[in-house]
């Protein structure tokens, strides 16, 4: 797709850039001649933003399943949210997932705030709960020094990928979906990638309500001394994107297996199937190495959007040495 003449954004290429299925991904977007002349500024790219969202910016993100928007003049937490705020998506309340996060600004949180020397592996944001966000933008504020890329991978092509290499694994995942089991403390642990404690994974310090709140997402919740053990499932772990006409790979099977470690959680334990049983972990550590195979990093500049279509698109979180400051924010 090229962008109409006059358009605020021109499409650009970057050595990072793979091509699947004949399209570029991600798409990226930069200033074109036309936001040069109109100056450039946060304002002018605010309305090219909402002007221009139908007619260029979404038709590459159904193509490609995300795009990158950079040298634009966002350099701040604020001026990121009034970015999130003129695309028009409405937000998406930050229930029930399990990262550490905190408010920034407005509609702007931090993204997964466990220690920089931990990966973070691929998953589909919030794959664990039936409510999730259809699309997430993220925002580099500050660079990172090493590392610290945020990797993205097709999400149907890791379906395809783990249809013909694990045809049986595959048949009973899509027979009998996922049971994920996490054990909460009440606060959070910002050591732990997964230390969001059950006070601000159900946004009360009220029991009572939490349970209404884990009733509503189809959570089961067993109370201990000292926390709670959340059971969510069985889910399905593979999607129809309706928009698309494909099966997608939509869970946080790897993620949850391999990175849902702390002192309250055994990983192994973490996923299982539906029926209960085991998941194999040779299947396991093939599907995370299909998902590295797969995977495009762009390393992150400041001023940096990555908007993700959350239905097309894992993602994760190389480890880093700091400073980085990445922020995200949920869209419905």
């Amino acid at each position: 797709m090229v962008a109409p003449a006059g358009s605020f954004f021109q499409e650009a290429a970057l050595p990072e850039q793979r091509l699947v299925e004949g399209v570029a991904f991600p798409a990226v977007l930069v200033p074109s001649a036309a936001a040069a002349a109109a100056g450039g500024g946060l304002d002018a790219f605010l309305d090219a933003v909402r002007s221009e969202r139908a007619s260029t910016v979404e038709p590459l993100l159904r193509g490609a399943g995300a795009v990158l928007l950079r040298g634009f003049p966002a350099r701040a937490a604020a001026d990121f949210d009034r970015a999130v705020d003129a695309f028009g998506y409405a937000e998406l309340p930050y229930v029930g997932g399990a990262a550490p996060r905190s408010n920034v600004v407005g509609r702007v949180f931090t993204a997964n705030e466990s220690p920089p020397d931990q990966k973070i592996p691929f998953h589909h944001e919030m794959a664990q709960v039936p409510t999730f966000p259809a699309k997430l933008f993220f925002f580099c504020e500050v660079e990172p020094k090493i590392g610290g890329e945020t990797p993205i991978v097709l999400s149907h092509y890791v379906y395809k990928r783990m249809k013909e290499k694990y045809p049986e694994f595959v048949e009973k995942l899509e027979k009998d979906g996922l049971i994920y089991t996490r054990v909460l403390g009440e606060g959070d642990d910002p050591s732990s990638p997964i230390g969001r404690g059950w006070h601000s994974t159900f946004l009360t310090k009220d029991k009572s309500i939490a349970e209404e709140r884990a009733a509503k997402l189809g959570m089961k919740l067993e109370w201990t001394e000292d926390g709670v053990k959340t059971i969510m499932g069985p889910i399905p772990a593979v999607k129809w994107d309706e928009s698309r006409g494909r099966k997608i790979w939509f869970n946080s099977m790897v993620a949850a297996y391999t990175g849902w470690k702390d002192a309250r959680n055994d990983p192994v334990r973490a996923v299982t199937f539906g029926d209960g049983s085991p998941l194999p972990a040779d299947v396991i550590a093939g599907c995370g190495e299909i998902l590295e195979e797969e995977c495009v990093a762009v390393p992150w500049r400041q001023g940096d959007i990555l908007l993700i279509d959350n239905w097309a698109v894992l993602h994760s979180r190389r480890s880093f040495e700091p400073p980085r400051r990445i922020l995200a924010s949920l869209c419905k």
